[in-house]
């Protein structure tokens, strides 16, 4: 008899590895039968054909976020203490006082930072989550669909939203074998982790020891090392178009090198437009040398500002947009769904281009996929002032600790270095691939095609 597997998709994050890659296709070659369990409003059986079953009940504990948020801060004042560090409540937003009820919720958060950052408090604050979840509509509910349809395994896409936590909890107490995929690789120092499922999957060794080191409930024998199918589109060369092809798509000049400039949220990079603007005057620079530059402008999906507008426009005789091919189904960030074609679009971009600008994002990681260097931008702008987050301060956070030296991505410290910078990339006296590929394999793991397949035999192995 076939086994089924519930792929439970919290948000919208799950959709690009595990709804959009050939995952499903090989779990039904296994002969499992497999279930999304539809949190989010993408609807997958009109839209991808895929079996889903619906979570209509969201509602979460009226309590449920406060204490989310302070199990957050308690933790990332624990891993300051116990690492002597004091990097991690970097990790931390600025919480809100503005009315009656965002004051209560924050005060009350403020309260039980102050008196629960200790092991100890930590692990009474996950306690009290679970009590709370427990106690909700929405828990009831999530066991009923779980008694009605009686899969062998629910996997978790994303650890990270609230939504997730009674519908593992219900899962959990009903016998149901739960594993979580860890989605992103700063999830873990950033005290993220807000399921405690049975099984957990890792990209990388290194990943895996993270686990380890900041959930100190996980056993190494409850961790899976599969790598993660965010990458495998790089490495499927049937999805890249031609030279001549992929320009004329996008109304691009035959005879013009285009540099990706990679946009960044508003969160990491609150002045990313000025740097965008500054290496548009670096090619602007180089093409009165004789080069024939351009640029593609590559927004990040989830980034709806129009704070690029008047750069795109004064230097649109260098600059194109080429926007990602997401789409929005609500109207938060993670309602912004990927689309397959994307990754064809975002392989072609990398593939097309002569090397990345962008502000520690992972695009390094897509780029030395394709053998191509990554420039950070690490200088402050001029328009930095109080209550504008310096760019810097990414570069400072833990998982940057993995790069196996600073050669890894090429970063420009000094505004007037980043013309010499761009043309030694473009002449091939600068590149960071080779330590690059090091970081790719520290961080993705070496078998970056093979993730999807790990993750089934991981599932197999559960089941079994």
């Amino acid at each position: 008899m076939n086994k089924k597997a519930f792929i439970f998709l919290p948000d919208g994050v799950g959709l690009r590895n595990f709804a959009l890659t050939n995952f499903n296709t090989i779990g039904k070659a296994l002969g499992y039968e497999i279930v999304y369990w539809n949190n989010t409003p993408f609807k997958i059986k009109d839209e991808l054909g895929f079996d889903e079953l619906v979570i209509e009940n969201q509602q979460l504990h009226p309590m449920t976020t406060v204490f989310t948020r302070a199990r957050k801060r308690s933790e990332l004042n624990v891993f300051d203490k116990k690492f002597k560090e004091t990097v991690y409540n970097t990790y931390n937003f600025p919480q809100s006082y503005k009315g009656i009820k965002n004051a209560f919720k924050s005060l009350y958060v403020d309260f039980l930072v102050a008196t629960k950052s200790s092991e100890r408090g930590v692990v009474s604050i996950r306690e009290k989550i679970k009590k709370l979840e427990r106690s909700t509509a929405k828990y009831e509910y999530c066991k009923k669909q779980l008694l009605e349809h009686k899969p062998d395994i629910v996997f978790c896409t994303n650890p990270r939203p609230t939504q997730a936590i009674a519908p593992i909890l219900a899962a959990q107490d009903l016998g149901i074998p739960t594993a979580s995929f860890i989605f992103s690789w700063d999830n873990l120092p950033k005290a993220t982790t807000l399921i405690e499922p049975d099984y957990y999957f890792v990209w990388s060794d290194y990943m895996k020891n993270e686990l380890l080191q900041y959930c100190p409930y996980v056993k190494p024998e409850q961790v899976f090392v599969t790598g993660t199918p965010q990458f495998e589109s790089h490495f499927d060369v049937s999805l890249l178009q031609s030279k001549e092809d992929f320009y004329n798509t996008h109304h691009l000049n035959l005879s013009t090198r285009y540099i990706c400039f990679s946009g960044d949220d508003i969160v990491t990079s609150p002045l990313d437009q000025y740097y965008l603007e500054d290496l548009a005057v670096s090619v602007r620079e180089l093409n009165q040398l004789g080069y024939n530059l351009g640029i593609i402008y590559r927004k990040c999906p989830v980034d709806f500002t129009d704070r690029y507008d008047a750069v795109l426009k004064k230097y649109d005789d260098v600059i194109i947009s080429i926007d990602p091919l997401w789409r929005p189904v609500g109207t938060s960030w993670n309602e912004i769904m990927p689309t397959k074609e994307d990754f064809a679009l975002q392989a072609n971009i990398c593939h097309h281009t002569e090397f990345v600008g962008n502000i520690a994002s992972s695009m390094v990681f897509d780029f030395v996929a394709h053998d191509k260097s990554c420039l950070f931008f690490d200088y402050e702008q001029p328009q930095l002032q109080k209550g504008i987050r310096d760019i810097g301060q990414n570069y400072k956070y833990i998982h940057f600790r993995s790069m196996p030296n600073n050669e890894a991505a090429l970063f420009v410290h000094n505004k007037k270095e980043l013309t010499t910078i761009v043309k030694a990339i473009l002449d091939e006296n600068k590149s960071n691939v080779p330590v690059g590929k090091k970081w790719f394999d520290v961080v993705v793991g070496n078998e970056p095609t093979k993730a999807s397949e790990n993750i089934w035999e991981g599932i197999n192995a559960i089941v079994k």
